[in-house]
């Protein structure tokens, strides 16, 4: 039976339609990614689940056992509530549920045979496991950390900017882990590391959950399904994204040639994606199973950590051949950056980074937040000025585009934007000229809007004006500051397809991996310390994969340091004794039997606990702790045994 269930559900404001006999259903365990054009109504369809909207029409059942909660775009905090209690403050259930546990578990010490207690006790763990809560502190701690809160866990909330409040809000909810978890637009604000510990984190719980995003690989990653709105209805397609554009480029091919523009563009989208995602999935998985061959020997020799770390780190880099060179001496240089460093405030940012900017380069540039990345697109724009170092600009024509989106008058009609001397035609970057609704038609804009004031239009809709006017500009290089920001898909696609066919350079900062997989042929990677910016010629996901695999390579030295160390202590103890002691001999001997009657013994506990009738003779809790610390034995026989082989194997290797 279906969790969320719609039928025939139709919703119009004014004369627009937005939902039309639209059929929706969601059950238990489904991650669905809501997509379509803004103003097409995922936020309307989110709001008649919430029940913060009637619609027109239609038969809405949900669960009344459930609880359904999402994530606000501008969320609400108490007065006087620090971040930590912000986040505390959400989890008072799962807390309560925790200590009326222990209270039951004490109990049961003394009154085992309480049936009542057992049964309830029971209920309690399935609640704690399914909310994976059982070291909820440290979940805190880890949220606190991974979503970078934690120098502002005793700061009152109401002070944190509106992204940083969003993602007090959202580790809240992920704590909570309601029934279903309806999330719009969830890494807007985040990074990439966040992007991919959110991922991991709904991945890892069995979250249920319905969601709007732009983010495409956030999509494939995560989504079971893809349903799309167009013109009020709801279309179900299988799988994540790259599967939704598979299916939908083939209802396309089957439909009539006013949709030859969208199969075009969906065509080079399929392209793309069988080209570049395959191929780097393919790489990714192959680099990935060498690694974690490589992670098994390094348990039998920590001194590899470092080597594979070089290793690791050497090939997130790329180094241009001569004959490369040769080429990109043939094109104008743009910018020169020679030692560059800039700090603000007592945050050193930039430290001695050089590089050249040549025509038709495309660079992104990325990294974790407050890192810097927007600072380096001012010192491009000569809107700061550096510390220290070199910075040349050549003589060209730069268009920028920013979040506050500086060109645009919200007094002025999208008509008196493009043709600010009358007229209904616009002039394009090679020269041609366009009727100006032709011209806006492929930036998804209808004939109606034309009269109408930017100050009216969503921060979606303006973010379209704006880029759609740069591309009229006659300009040698484009810098663009999160251009993918309040864009749908659709519209993402079009932005695409115009900054391909750009013939300047292109320099742009994004979070959005797979946007700047798609467009990138290089990236200024922005480190999280000491203002360390990387040049690289890979693509970002391959780039973030190593990148991945190296911090996992530093929490192993972290655990394995001690016995790095004791390396070489070790191999000068070897060379002086070529066979085992008495009491290592003894215990070789000895352990292989130890080991026998303990693997005996848990599988004869574990048989116990699938039996009602003998568990609750002895009852639960005192059978489960058998096997806890029965297993822990077992373990540590296991391990000293292993020891002792690999000390036999080494003399005998001397």
């Amino acid at each position: 039976m279906a969790l969320i269930d719609l039928q025939n559900i139709s919703k119009q404001y004014d004369t627009k339609i937005i939902l039309k006999d639209a059929n929706f259903s969601l059950n238990q365990g489904q991650k669905i990614a809501v997509i379509g054009q803004n103003g097409q109504g995922k936020s309307t369809l989110f709001k008649i689940i919430m029940q913060e909207t009637e619609s027109d029409s239609g038969v809405i059942s949900i669960d009344k056992s459930i609880k359904i909660e999402m994530l606000d775009q501008q969320p609400k905090f108490s007065d006087n509530l620090s971040v930590r209690d912000a986040i505390e403050n959400q989890l008072t259930e799962i807390k309560s549920a925790k200590n009326e546990y222990e209270d039951i578990t004490n109990k049961l010490t003394s009154d085992y045979e309480n049936n009542e207690l057992i049964k309830r006790q029971s209920e309690l763990a399935t609640f704690i496991d399914f909310h994976d809560a059982w070291d909820l502190d440290n979940m805190i701690e880890r949220v606190l950390k991974e979503f970078k809160l934690k120098q502002y866990e005793n700061k009152d909330v109401n002070l944190l900017s509106g992204g940083e409040q969003r993602r007090v809000s959202l580790a809240g909810l992920l704590l909570k882990k309601p029934d279903v978890l309806l999330l719009d637009e969830p890494t807007n604000h985040l990074d990439v590391y966040m992007v991919e510990f959110l991922e991991t984190l709904l991945k890892k719980n069995s979250f249920t959950l319905l969601f709007i995003s732009h983010d495409r690989y956030f999509i494939d990653n995560l989504a079971t399904s893809v349903v799309e709105i167009e013109g009020g209805n709801l279309k179900k397609f299988h799988g994540g994204y790259s599967s939704y554009i598979e299916q939908k480029q083939q209802l396309l091919e089957n439909m009539q040639k006013d949709h030859q523009n969208l199969i075009r563009l969906f065509k080079r989208e399929a392209h793309w994606m069988q080209r570049g995602v395959t191929a780097r999935r393919k790489r990714n998985e192959r680099r990935k199973s060498e690694y974690l061959d490589l992670k098994k020997r390094i348990k039998t020799n920590p001194g590899q950590i470092k080597k594979m770390t070089v290793d690791l780190q050497r090939e997130q880099k790329s180094f241009n051949t001569d004959e490369n060179s040769k080429i990109q001496n043939k094109r104008k240089m743009l910018f020169e950056l020679e030692d560059i460093t800039i700090s603000l405030g007592d945050k050193l940012l930039i430290k001695n980074f050089s590089a050249r900017i040549l025509q038709k380069d495309t660079i992104a540039i990325v990294g974790p937040n407050g890192t810097g990345k927007s600072t380096m697109l001012k010192i491009f724009m000569e809107k700061l000025k550096i510390d220290s170092g070199k910075f040349k600009k050549g003589e060209f024509k730069v268009g920028y585009f920013d979040q506050q989106r500086e060109m645009l008058s919200d007094e002025a009609t999208i008509m008196d934007i493009f043709c600010p001397m009358g007229g209904d035609s616009v002039e394009l970057q090679d020269g041609r000229t366009q009727h100006v609704y032709g011209y806006l038609k492929n930036f998804l804009f209808p004939r109606e809007y034309l009269d109408k004031r930017i100050g009216v239009l969503s921060g979606g809709e303006k973010n379209r004006v704006a880029l759609a006017l740069l591309f009229t500009k006659k300009i040698d290089c484009l810098v663009l500051d999160e251009p993918t920001n309040d864009l749908d898909i659709p519209t993402i696609n079009i932005l695409e397809e115009y900054l391909q066919n750009f013939q300047g350079a292109l320099i742009f900062v994004s979070h959005d991996r797979y946007f700047v997989d798609k467009i990138a042929k290089k990236l200024f990677v922005f480190k999280d310390s000491n203002g360390e910016v990387v040049e690289s010629f890979q693509p970002y996901t391959e780039y973030l994969e190593i990148d991945k695999e190296i911090r996992e390579l530093e929490e192993l030295e972290k655990e394995f340091s001690p016995k790095i160390k004791s390396e070489e202590k070790q191999e000068i103890v070897i060379k002086k004794q070529n066979k085992l002691s008495y009491k290592d001999q003894r215990a070789y001997d000895m352990l292989p039997e130890e080991i026998e009657k303990l693997e005996n013994l848990i599988e004869e506990i574990n048989l116990c606990l699938s039996n009602p009738k003998c568990y609750e003779e002895k009852g639960i809790v005192a059978v489960s702790k058998e096997l806890e610390e029965a297993e822990v034995i077992y373990e540590s026989k296991v391990e000293r045994f292993l020891e002792i082989e690999e000390l036999m194997e080494s003399f005998n290797n001397n």
